[in-house]
């Protein structure tokens, strides 16, 4: 694994072995096409300054051509069901209420009083409210934003009502997510998903809940924690204890547009740096051990269990095979679901979507997560890292109320997050172990920027890539 690569086009290097795609086309069940097409194109291979993570001048070119020109997910659809019901989002020193009018409508308006700019709502705050009144002087709009109260309007005959509208912001929906933008010229919505709503197709979003919310503040710039998620190059060194049942160095990269990025990690296929030759009863019974399924609370082993008998590998079949049917009768059991229709890659897989700039989609039945990174205000070397776990909705068709947020602090661990899976808790602690270290290290570095694999790295450089294209406009 460490021998240098032979003279070959660049980024056309792969890991020794079977490829994900095969891997995938020999669980025999008719996975997405679009899962074993790989969709890889080399991007270039410069080194990328540390300087846009660490300064102040890289960061506000940030705040005045990114996050005031992007469509960005602000909260769920779900966090505000009813009319009334508002959400305040928040980044940089921006502030916006999201809201859900009368007839079912989401607006979305600058979080400050058109009076002397006090916030009509407190920052990060959520709940139901029959108007938007500013709570300095009185002033008052309708949830559709206009002005209804101006207290002793005989002193502002100045005043047009129609001209003292709130101002609203772009709002538009997908998947059960509510996207802003601040720019009245951006592209649609539509345009900036690319490829998602198509290979979301037989994944809806919309149709899940949030059943768990962790938000943990992080010790270093946003596009840095987002970049420790975007490949499964750090696994070996970062998680050893799972190398015996992931496939790391075999992961498959692709690249969609600017704006969309995939990796699809295996489960149930021991890791190409591993020498050591393990059966598939081995390597179904590690995968039997791993812990919980986060949000169920129920051992993955399930009925398994010792006194139950050991599942087995049927013959002629495989450790992800028979991992991915028992995954589906006990989450279906839980869930009260029938999920027999998913491929095995579906069920089991970590298959990561990343839509620029800092949202992560995960759809398969065992990483149901969302990720979100946004820098801490206006702190470059502080992040907050939003992880959300979703799971469908039950048949009757209520839906429950989403998690709130479990809120952590830098120096707490996942470990402190209560019913959270001791095992993912460690993986995320690993994760985001690394980053006060790398923070730092950017500083400190006297080579002034970080050298990317061409492949395994290369939604990075993808990320890098579109941000450049933000800041040239």
């Amino acid at each position: 694994m460490n021998t240098p690569c032979e003279a070959i086009q660049p980024g056309a290097a792969r890991c020794p072995g079977p490829s994900t795609a095969d891997i995938i086309r020999a669980d025999g069940d008719h996975a997405p096409a679009h899962l074993t097409t790989p969709n890889y194109r080399f991007i270039g291979d410069e080194d990328i300054d540390f300087a846009r993570y660490t300064t102040r001048e890289f960061f506000e070119q940030e705040k005045q051509k990114l996050w005031l020109k992007v469509w960005q997910w602000a909260c769920r659809e779900e966090d505000i069901p009813e009319a009334g019901d508002y959400f305040v989002y928040e980044i940089t020193d921006r502030s916006v209420i999201i809201v859900r009018t009368a007839d079912g409508t989401i607006k979305a308006y600058p979080n400050s009083c058109l009076h002397r700019g006090t916030q009509l709502k407190p920052a990060g705050s959520a709940g139901r409210s029959k108007n938007l009144r500013c709570p300095f002087h009185g002033f008052t709009w309708s949830l559709e934003g206009a002005l209804t109260e101006v207290p002793c309007r005989w002193d502002f005959p100045h005043i047009d009502d129609e001209r003292f509208r709130l101002p609203a912001l772009r709002v538009e929906t997908w998947g059960g997510f509510v996207f802003i933008n601040f720019d009245d010229q951006a592209p649609p919505l539509a345009e900036h998903l690319g490829i998602l709503p198509e290979h979301f197709a037989n994944w809806d979003l919309s149709a899940k809940f949030t059943a768990r919310h962790v938000r943990k503040l992080l010790p270093a710039n946003w596009k840095a924690c987002l970049e420790a998620f975007l490949e499964s190059y750090h696994v070996l060194e970062t998680h050893p204890q799972g190398v015996a049942t992931v496939g790391d160095a075999n992961s498959q990269y692709d690249i969609y547009g600017d704006t969309v990025s995939r990796f699809v990690h295996l489960v149930g296929y021991p890791s190409p740096h591993l020498e050591q030759h393990f059966s598939e009863q081995q390597i179904l019974d590690a995968l039997m051990a791993e812990g919980v399924v986060e949000g169920v609370g129920e051992g993955i082993g399930g009925d398994a269990d010792p006194a139950a008998g050991r599942l087995r590998v049927p013959e002629g079949g495989t450790a992800r095979q028979t991992f991915a049917r028992h995954l589906q009768g006990m989450l279906g059991t839980a869930y009260g679901k029938d999920f027999s229709h998913l491929s095995v890659t579906e069920t089991i897989d970590a298959i990561e979507y990343a839509l620029f700039p800092n949202t992560c989609l995960f759809p398969s039945l065992l990483f149901p997560m969302v990720y979100r990174f946004r820098p801490n205000g206006n702190d470059p070397d502080t992040c907050i890292f939003d992880l959300l776990f979703l799971q469908p909705l039950p048949d009757s068709g209520e839906r429950p109320d989403p998690a709130e947020p479990f809120e952590l602090d830098i120096e707490q661990s996942f470990h402190e997050v209560p019913g959270f899976d001791p095992g993912l808790a460690t993986i995320y602690d690993q994760d985001t172990g690394n980053l006060i270290g790398q923070q730092r290290g950017f500083k400190s570095s006297t080579k002034h920027g970080e050298t990317l694999g061409n492949y395994q790295e290369v939604r990075i450089r993808q990320l890098h890539r579109t941000l450049d294209a933000f800041l040239r406009r």
